[in-house]
């Protein structure tokens, strides 16, 4: 049994944005357990080739990603890391007891309290995420329709988050 708290990526598709975060994260946290999940999702299969692309110029892989859809398994994770606006509403719609531990990610980088403020769960509530507007400045960009450059450049804005978020999070329950 894994008793470390869970932080799931969120994206539409669980293709690109939540597979390289998810990547990026578990590579540089101990403290936590990562996961990824989509909003809209084709179960079960795998990155596409400019996903996979990304990923390696930031030295990662994970050959063995299947998309996933979010759904009741999901629910008891102690962190949702949403990809844009968008991903909120759909939580808050879907699945209303898991909005207050649902952020975006540039709002978590900007606004988690430090680990010197308590555990996760009083720092999340502390937020107010599920009633909080959320803006469009919380969009990391979808590179789904575009070309390698467009994923080359959301991995290198997830690699910038991944890092603040790491930092935000602190090293996790000892």
């Amino acid at each position: 049994m894994n008793t470390l708290p869970t932080v799931c990526f969120l994206c539409t598709g669980n293709a690109a944005r939540s597979v390289m975060a998810r990547a990026m994260f578990a590579q540089r946290s101990d403290g936590y357990r990562a996961i990824g999940a989509g909003t809209l999702v084709l179960e079960g299969l795998p990155m596409s080739h400019r996903t996979r692309t990304a990923m390696a110029a930031h030295g990662l892989t994970d050959p063995d990603h299947r998309s996933r859809q979010f759904g009741i398994d999901h629910v008891d994770v102690d962190l949702v890391v949403a990809m844009e606006p968008a991903h909120i509403a759909w939580i808050r719609r879907n699945y209303p007891t898991v909005s207050w531990r649902t952020a975006t990610f540039p709002r978590l980088v900007r606004d988690l309290p430090t680990p010197d403020a308590g555990d996760l769960g009083t720092r999340l509530a502390s937020m107010g995420l599920a009633k909080i507007e959320v803006g469009d400045w919380e969009e990391v960009v979808d590179p789904a329709s575009g070309d390698q450059i467009d994923f080359d450049n959301c991995a290198a804005t997830l690699d910038r988050l991944v890092d603040k978020l790491v930092e935000r999070l602190g090293p996790g329950p000892v």
